[in-house]
């Protein structure tokens, strides 16, 4: 506790003058890019708003932490305490040579229920509630705009009652809060399905719930670029009709008479399309099914979950984010410790056994089976 004191008094001497730091973070900092502009925005949990933002092209950084109350310094446990005037915020750093501040707060619309003063969601109380805090008299009017078109825009059966109000101080959250979406994912993903968000944002905005996303890293472009979906011709040579059918098509191969239901071998599991690596053996249990299933991906950021109405019940279908093949669906009755059931077709899969990995270019994944 004394290092952590003694790293957070030397990190406060080079804060700038808008944001102050919360006392218990380690190493959380805020950009010191002068080309870039500051805007704060509370629209519920910050792990949530956080990773939307983060999706927006032109977005450089984005901190999670607490604004609007008076008590300094502010800790997680005080402000979900309730009390302290404090919300859960974000700020978000922004380059306005490729997004605009107009451009966020679509993008901030699109994330929340500017309609719900009592929270957001699953999460309730006042430190939940939706604020735009400006930062200049151009911020208040264009927030002041943007709402206004939204309220008459019928979008909603309620009034649009999001605040907007001057910004005074941000105190950035504890370290363990800042990208949470990213080290934590699979926590992440469930907390957000079982929250709502996601279930009352499509049913609002259908199709136009996603604004522009943000352009790939260098890392996600190689991985792209890599793993990419061959056109339908080359797909109807290659794919067996079945495996045509179930990626191409969301068709269901028939339990205990697939491939791979009763693999038991280790390796990994690739996309049969387009190869891009998604399960591990490590990671697959029995769950009776008949279908091979997992508790968690092998890559996350391969995985892309949607909610479709095939049936009379919402599911969410799982598909490769590259190749776009459907794979099967998530369920949450899974084993620890994630308690999901990635439940996937082996008709969509290609099984790499371990002694194979570093002759079919998986050599990353080879020291998961030799420790």
């Amino acid at each position: 506790m004394n290092k952590a004191l003694a790293f957070f008094a030397l990190t406060l001497l080079a804060v700038s003058a808008f944001v102050t730091f919360a006392g218990n973070n380690a190493v959380s900092q805020a950009p010191t890019d002068k080309n870039l502009v500051v805007a704060t925005f509370a629209g519920g949990c910050f792990w949530c708003v956080e990773s939307d933002f983060e999706k927006l092209n032109g977005v450089v950084e984005v901190i999670s932490g607490y604004s609007g109350g008076l008590l300094e310094n502010p800790t997680y446990k005080q402000v979900s305490a309730g009390g302290t005037g404090h919300v859960e915020a974000v700020q978000v750093y922004y380059d306005p040579k490729v997004i605009s501040y107009d451009q966020l707060l679509d993008g901030f619309w699109r994330q929340v229920n500017p309609t719900d003063n009592g929270g957001q969601f699953v999460d309730r109380g006042a430190h939940y509630r939706t604020l735009i805090f400006y930062h200049d008299e151009q911020q208040r009017a264009t927030a002041e705009r943007s709402k206004k078109a939204l309220d008459e825009s019928g979008r909603y059966g309620k009034p649009v009652i999001t605040e907007i109000t001057k910004f005074n101080k941000f105190y950035i959250a504890e370290d363990y809060h800042q990208n949470y979406y990213k080290e934590n994912p699979i926590r992440y993903k469930y907390y957000r399905y079982n929250s709502g968000r996601d279930q009352f944002l499509e049913e609002v905005w259908g199709d136009d719930v996603h604004p522009e996303v943000k352009a790939e890293t260098d890392k996600e472009s190689e991985t792209t670029s890599k793993y990419s979906k061959p056109n339908d011709e080359v797909l109807k040579q290659k794919l067996t009709a079945l495996q045509y059918n179930v990626t191409q098509n969301e068709s269901t191969e028939a339990p205990f008479k697939n491939e791979y239901w009763d693999e038991k071998r280790d390796g990994i599991y690739v996309d049969i399309v387009s190869g891009e690596p998604l399960f591990s053996s490590q990671d697959k249990f029995k769950s009776g099914t008949g279908w091979p299933s997992f508790v968690r991906p092998l890559k996350v950021d391969h995985i892309v979950e949607k909610t479709d109405y095939y049936l009379i019940y919402p599911r969410t279908e799982v598909r490769s984010r590259n190749g776009d093949s459907h794979l099967g669906h998530l369920f949450k009755d899974g084993p620890k410790p994630t308690g999901l059931r990635y439940c996937i077709n082996s008709a969509s899969l290609k099984f790499i056994p371990s002694d194979k990995l570093d002759g079919a270019g998986f050599s990353e994944f080879t020291a998961l089976f030799n420790p």
